[in-house]
């Protein structure tokens, strides 16, 4: 049955995800690093740090500097990206969010956030939506990132639910491969080939419908139980 609802937040709840691309774009340039197309996904859902190695790898740099170092150019590019939010309104809630929160509060559905972001309560209070949700992941208890499945188990288990009592929205690959290794439903929002390993995908959020998630997550329940028969 269900239960509850897991979100990331950049690129999911608003677009924010602009902002972090941005932000690492201009450290690239800095360090003389061209970033590949494919770079804009690949940097989606990661951590800070796992970002910042992302990009020194594309030019063999991961190891052509100290940790204090990396720490300096990760602070820099958050300090840009600080700068960035600070514009966001409830006007940046991503098309369809607004109406999807409001169908899963009605439901009686728990909600928490699974974001690789530090700035998520700074985010949602610009957005605010900080009362929206029962729980916010911290990232700096996480020990791996995604597409790790630790943080959507914490988000999981902040709501005192199972992996089949709740639906993980992503809309980065890494993120959603987290969400699966989580045993948890996955929502992909986004490109369907980069996406496909979502159990259900939308080109964007403005398709999202609370009703047809569900049907179909309980369609996949029906199936398991089936199967296990």
């Amino acid at each position: 049955m269900l239960k509850g609802l897991i979100f990331d937040l950049d690129g999911v709840i608003a677009d924010t995800a602009r902002f972090h691309l941005q932000a690492w774009n201009q450290l690239a340039q800095r360090l003389d690093i061209v970033l590949p197309p494919e770079a804009n996904d690949a940097l989606r859902g990661r951590s800070r740090m796992d970002s910042l190695n992302l990009i020194l790898s594309y030019d063999d740099k991961v190891d052509a500097f100290s940790d204090d170092e990396k720490a300096a150019f990760a602070q820099s590019k958050n300090d840009l990206y600080l700068q960035l939010i600070q514009t966001l309104t409830p006007a940046d809630i991503l098309p369809g969010i607004a109406q999807l929160l409001q169908d899963a509060k009605s439901l009686g559905l728990h909600m928490s956030i699974a974001s690789a972001s530090k700035n998520a309560p700074t985010i949602l209070k610009h957005l605010q939506l900080d009362t929206a949700f029962d729980a916010i992941v911290d990232p700096a208890k996480l020990h791996r990132g995604k597409p790790d499945s630790e943080i959507f188990e914490l988000a999981q288990q902040a709501l005192n639910l199972q992996a089949d009592e709740v639906i993980s929205f992503e809309d980065a690959s890494a993120g959603v491969q987290a969400i699966k290794a989580a045993n948890q439903f996955a929502v992909g929002i986004g490109d369907a080939q980069v996406l496909k390993q979502a159990d259900y995908i939308v080109a964007s959020t403005a398709a999202l419908n609370l009703a047809a998630i569900k049907k179909a997550f309980d369609a996949l329940k029906c199936n398991i139980k089936v199967r296990q028969k």
